[in-house]
């Protein structure tokens, strides 16, 4: 009999472990970033992981049955919440995102990403097989998709509502939709965008315009952008060396602890340093991927690629958008970016897929039912 408890060995160590380095790596470049201090960022930001991770193990316990039948009544709590950010929220920074609760400020739109996701896939796995080509199958779950889209970007919050829509339309695409409806949506999108674009609030649109040409307004709109990739490319392939950045220290990096916490880490530890954490998120989306094609139930296997498709859209937007490859829209990269909201949505994602694994092992042994 072994003297470590059963409930320790079946902890899934090698993606905890994968994640603890990831998030330490994060502490030591916030760490950094504070001038060679653990207050305010690294402290804070480890005991958020510590936190989170206890979230996403105990979610882990939970049997994925539940989080199928409770999908939708969350998806109802999470659009309750946003409608009532509309009515109550507060403003700060001229963005209505948050409730106050009085001990924390609430941002419900974060829980609405791993939601968005776990709704689809159960409407979809409710779905008979032979409705799935018709379009019963396709209109609600673009309204499940554009309720909540629509709330979150009049808050305005473009980045979250992007991601609200892309977790939700890469589920409908996995549940296996014609391939001719996203290709005639696609070219239909691109013909409106001229439209679109002048319904977006103005600094939206400066937003976009930076994009295409940064170096039109280096020292005003496109200043982030043009200091990013000063920061990335001036740390070469080794880097300038721990605490030796000078674009973050010197403060000409805005935002070198949340959104461009990336360009700070590049500078400081090269492209050494950037190849190796981008390889870091690879095993992990490579674990999401194989969870999700070992199950064989249908709403734990859509899920569990949705959920990691959520997580690699956070990162791939927000590598493209220190690199200047897309419009700044406010998206944090996981376990790096200082911050607890997008912290904590992330665990929340890895603990659903970790339940998902925990009921696919079980129904895979022999002697035991889930």
């Amino acid at each position: 009999m072994s003297i470590i408890p059963k409930a320790v060995t079946d902890f899934p160590w090698r993606i905890l472990v994968l994640l603890m380095a990831i998030a330490g790596f994060g502490a030591v470049v916030l760490f950094s970033a504070a001038g060679g201090s653990i207050f305010p960022w690294a402290f804070n930001q480890a005991l958020r992981f510590s936190v989170a991770s206890v979230i996403a193990l105990s979610l882990s316990r939970i049997p994925v049955e539940v989080f199928a039948r409770y999908a939708f009544p969350a998806y109802g709590a999470v659009l309750t919440a946003l409608f009532l950010v509309e009515l109550i929220g507060g403003v700060a920074g001229g963005s209505q995102r948050w409730i106050n609760l009085g001990f924390m400020q609430l941002q419900p739109s974060e829980f609405m990403k791993p939601i968005i996701v776990l709704t689809i896939a159960r409407f979809y796995a409710m779905l008979p097989v032979g409705e799935i080509r018709r379009w019963n199958a396709i209109w609600p779950a673009l309204v499940l998709i554009g309720v909540p889209w629509a709330l979150v970007l009049v808050q305005p919050d473009l980045g979250t509502a992007t991601m609200i829509a892309a977790g939700g339309v890469t589920v409908m695409f996995l549940a296996g939709l014609p391939l001719r409806l996203f290709v005639g949506t696609a070219l239909a999108g691109a013909a409106i965008i001229p439209i679109a674009f002048s319904f977006l609030h103005e600094y939206q649109q400066k937003r976009v315009l930076i994009f295409l040409d940064p170096e039109s307004d280096p020292l005003g709109a496109g200043y982030h952008i043009s200091q990013s990739k000063i920061a990335i490319g001036s740390g070469g392939l080794w880097g300038k060396g721990f605490l030796n950045g000078t674009q973050s220290h010197l403060d000409y990096l805005p935002e070198g602890h949340t959104d461009f916490v990336f360009a700070t880490m590049a500078e400081e530890w090269g492209l050494l340093g950037g190849t190796l954490m981008i390889l870091a998120f690879l095993m992990l989306f490579r674990w999401g991927i194989r969870v999700a094609m070992r199950t064989h139930d249908k709403f734990a296997r859509l899920a569990a690629a949705g959920l990691t498709t959520t997580i690699f859209f956070y990162v791939a937007i927000n590598l493209m958008m220190v690199m200047g490859l897309a419009p700044v829209v406010g998206i944090p990269l996981p376990f790096m970016s200082y911050g607890g909201s997008s912290m904590l949505t992330v665990m929340l994602c890895v603990g659903i897929i970790m339940a998902i694994d925990r009921a696919g092992k079980r129904r895979a042994t022999p002697g035991n039912w889930a």
